[in-house]
Parts: structure tokens; C-alpha cells; sequence
């Protein structure tokens, strides 16, 4: 039997030590909880005039869940990328002290978020204790679609989801069980992202490559694509019914990235692209809160005063206005006039205390995580992590610019939360999962070709030789 370490998925001791990624990692995660610690000393002197009490306290619970982090994936993950999960943790600590200088503890308590960050960092530790090779996702790509659509038709149960109000329609997102609420569509998305990648993977050649003759054209057979446009319909049939937007059109978009990245055809980008348009128009027609979105974002200062109008637009926009380019100081913001700004418009939060430079800071640090996703697609081992990344980058992308962009009237407001720093405990945590499968995918592709050899000998019991040379090429766990 092999040893317990192993079996954990413990990396060797001599993969741990010596290594400049995890020093690096290191340095960067206590370097954000000053950051954030500092951000809280500020907040606390713009709203009370001295100095945080516990502030030793503080800071060593937002060290203690980054070095808990940071050793999960030392010991789990030693060759993943070193600057995701600092990244990660500036911006959780920055939402959470801007959701503390709002000063609506009964809307937004601070100390459940504090709560769900635990509950993350946790979650992504047991990702990576979990997941130890993604080839074991890709074998149960069926199973994990089934438990995606359960998910998401959770809400729809009868006293098991509800609804909430939003633009004079009933959103019905949420599940309560006992006193625990949640969002179950934020883990589906990550579960939906694994069914794309590995059916993606597996049609790959079938779909990119013309092989049926139209007329005089050869043209790619559309038969593989069936499968996968039925389960997609699916989804945007049951976002539908819970008349959730933001959603919907954040798997639409994930759709078409993956389906472009595994294909290249530029074809099937300009056939999503004409399905968006339309899909625009028939929702506008059929579902009144897309229509309404759209007026508010057109028109916004002749709706201020509608019900479930323009409101919190126009609010959003003072804020950001009053902002400058400094702002105007942690805890000095008029916060409180700005409806949800916890949850769907806390962009604007920062934008009113941090000003154009704090709100820009922001914006490249999302950047730099997309980035960072992309780069491990790129370096990743097999197809199926490829695209598994590449999905998994496309949900914080998107989401994040479609949330910003929202705010700042580039794109009208879909309903979704900024992640990592939005007040909320589904979605934060499910994102500390997605990142903890990036970190997954970016370990074991930097991991040295002859150590995923040895490691996936001793974990699966093989007694295969060694390659004569280190020179020599070795096939990578999981390439198809």
C-alpha cells in the first residue's frame, strides 16, 4: 500500500523544499494581509476616529486563512502558479473591509462574511486534497452535468427555493436549508464548465475539422454538436424560468468561448454573436426585466423615480462621481444612498471611497487573475485541462467585467456580484473552489515531466521503469 502522503496527494519533501514559487507565494500573501490590515486601520479612523481595538486580532486571522492557504498549496499544489491566490486574498480582504466601512450590519454583517471567507479558504483546500489529478473529473463528466441540472432546478422546488424581488419580477435563485441560504447556480456554473471541457475535448477533431458536404462545401457535421446544444438549452431554459438574466447570459458567453477555443473556427463566434442579438430582442419581448434593464441603462435619469427603476443606477453613478480621482476616503463615502451596493454595486463603493486610481487598482487586479487563468491554459497537460481552465478563467472574467461595466454604464446591469469582494457566502465560496481546480491545472502542468511520472506511479501502485533519459519525452497523465 503506498504511503499515507501519497495517497493524500502530499507532494514529496523534495518538490516542497527549495521551491521559488512558494517562497514567492509566500512573501505576496503576507504582503496582502498588510495591505488589507492597513486598509482596515483607515476605514476604522474615517468612521470612528481611532484605531481599531482588536486590530492584532484582525490581523492575525487574515494572516492565519492566507498561511492556511498558502500551505494547502505547498503541500497540495507546489508547482501551481504563485501569484493567483495573493491575488485572490487582496481582493476578499478589500471586499471585506468595504463592506465593513458601509456600516449596515443588518444588511451586510461583517462577521458572516468573515464566516463564508473561512468556509472558502477551507473549500479550497479540500478541492486541492480532493482533486488530485483532473483526468478523475473527466471520467465523471455525466455524473457532475446530472448534479449541475439538480442544482439548478433546486430553486424550483416547492418549499425548498424562493424568490426574490428585482425589477418588479420574482428572481427565484435560492435555497434555504435550516438556516442556511444559498445560490446553488454559482457551483453548477463550475460543474458545467467540467461537462463543456471534457465533451469539448473528446469532439475536438469532429467539430473543427469539415468533413460533410454541403452542395460544393465540405462543412463541419453538426450531429456531435447536438448533445451538447441540448444540455445548454437545458440551462438557459431553467435560468429562463427563474427569470435570472445575469446567469443566463454568462453561460451563453461560456458556451461560445469554449466551443470557439476548442474549434478556432471563427464560425461558430459569429454564429453566438447573431444568437446573442436575438436572444436580446426575444428576451426584451418576453421577459419584462430585461426590457426594464435596458431602459435604465439607456434612459436612466428619466426612470430614476419609477418603482424598480433607475435608482440605484443613477446613486451608483453619483458615487462614483463623488469618488474623484482619490476618493474620498474609506468611511467617509455616502455609501448608505447607493441600494445593494454591498452585494450587486459595491464596484461603486470602491469607486466613491477609492476614487478612478483605487477603482483602477481594482479593475487590473481582475486583469491580472485572467491573465493568470489564461497562462495556465496554456501550459496546461491535456485538452480537457486546457479547456477547463480556459472555462473556468471565462466565468471570473466575464463576470467581473459584466458586473463592472454595469455599474459604470458600459453594459446594463445583468445582477451578478463582483467576485471575491461582492457580500456573499455561495458564490465566494464557490469561487475559492474554481480557483482552488485552477491551481489543480497550473500544478500539474509546470510539475517537471519525470516527477508526474513518479507521482502517478506511486499514487496508482505501478511498477513502471523510469525512461532511460531525462530527455526523454514522457506522454502527460490525461492527454487524450
Amino acid at each position: 500500500m503506498a504511503p499515507l502522503s501519497v495517497r493524500l496527494g502530499i507532494a514529496p519533501a523534495e518538490r516542497r523544499r527549495g521551491n521559488p514559487a512558494r517562497r514567492a507565494e509566500l512573501g505576496l500573501v503576507v504582503f496582502a494581509s498588510l495591505i488589507v490590515t492597513a486598509a482596515y486601520v483607515v476605514a476604522s479612523i474615517g468612521t470612528t476616529a481611532k484605531v481599531p481595538p482588536h486590530l492584532a486580532v484582525f490581523l492575525a486571522i487574515v494572516l492565519g486563512l492566507g498561511l492556511l492557504a498558502h500551505l494547502g498549496t505547498r503541500y497540495l499544489a507546489p508547482d501551481a502558479t504563485p501569484v493567483l491566490l495573493p491575488l485572490v486574498l487582496l481582493l476578499n480582504g478589500l471586499g471585506y473591509v468595504t463592506l465593513a466601512s458601509i456600516d449596515q450590519p443588518n444588511l451586510y454583517p461583517p462577521s458572516l462574511q468573515a464566516m463564508w471567507t473561512a468556509v472558502g479558504v477551507a473549500g479550497y483546500v479540500v478541492t486541492l486534497l480532493l482533486v488530485r489529478r483532473t483526468r478523475d473529473l473527466d471520467r465523471y463528466r455525466y455524473l457532475l452535468v446530472l448534479v449541475a441540472v439538480f442544482l439548478m432546478l433546486s430553486p424550483l422546488i416547492p418549499h425548498f427555493g424562493y424568490a426574490v424581488g428585482a425589477y418588479d419580477e420574482n428572481v427565484r435563485l435560492w435555497v434555504h436549508i435550516g438556516p442556511i441560504s444559498g445560490q446553488p447556480v454559482e457551483f453548477a456554473k463550475i460543474l458545467l464548465v467540467i461537462f463543456f471541457a471534457s465533451y469539448f475535448a473528446e469532439k475536438q477533431e469532429l467539430l473543427s475539422i469539415p468533413t460533410t458536404r454541403l452542395g460544393g462545401r465540405l462543412v463541419t457535421d453538426p450531429r456531435p454538436l447536438g448533445p451538447i446544444v441540448l444540455v445548454w438549452g437545458f440551462c438557459m431554459l431553467v435560468l429562463a424560468v427563474e427569470k435570472d438574466v445575469g446567469f443566463a447570459v454568462l453561460v451563453f458567453v461560456l458556451f461560445i468561448a469554449m466551443l470557439w477555443t476548442a474549434t478556432g473556427r471563427a464560425g461558430y463566434l459569429l454564429l453566438g454573436v447573431v444568437l446573442f442579438g436575438a436572444g436580446v430582442v426575444v428576451a426584451s419581448h418576453l421577459f419584462p426585466q430585461v426590457d426594464s434593464r435596458i431602459a435604465d441603462w439607456l434612459h436612466p435619469w428619466t426612470r430614476v423615480n419609477l418603482p424598480g427603476g433607475s435608482y440605484q443606477t443613477v446613486q451608483g453613478i453619483y458615487g462614483l462621481g463623488s469618488g474623484g480621482l482619490v476618493g474620498t476616503g474609506m468611511g467617509f463615502g455616502q455609501l448608505s444612498a447607493i441600494p445593494l451596493v454591498g452585494s450587486d454595486y459595491i464596484f461603486a463603493a470602491i469607486g466613491t471611497d477609492w476614487g478612478l486610481l483605487g477603482s483602477t487598482a481594482v479593475v487590473f487586479a481582475y486583469l491580472l487573475i485572467v491573465g493568470a487563468g489564461l497562462r495556465i491554459a496554456q501550459t496546461a497537460r491535456s485538452d480537457f485541462a486546457k479547456l477547463a481552465a480556459t472555462g473556468l478563467t471565462v466565468i471570473l472574467g466575464i463576470q467581473s467585467f459584466f458586473i463592472m461595466g454595469g455599474v459604470v454604464r458600459l453594459l446594463p446591469d445583468t445582477g451578478l456580484t463582483l467576485p471575491f469582494m461582492a457580500y456573499g457566502g455561495s458564490a465566494l465560496v464557490a469561487n475559492y473552489i474554481l480557483v482552488g481546480l485552477l491551481m489543480r491545472i497550473s500544478d500539474e502542468g509546470n510539475r517537471p515531466a519525470l516527477a508526474r511520472a513518479a507521482t502517478a506511479s506511486r499514487v496508482d501502485g505501478d511498477r513502471q521503469e523510469a525512461p532511460s533519459s531525462p530527455a526523454e519525452p514522457l506522454s502527460p497523465a490525461g492527454t487524450r
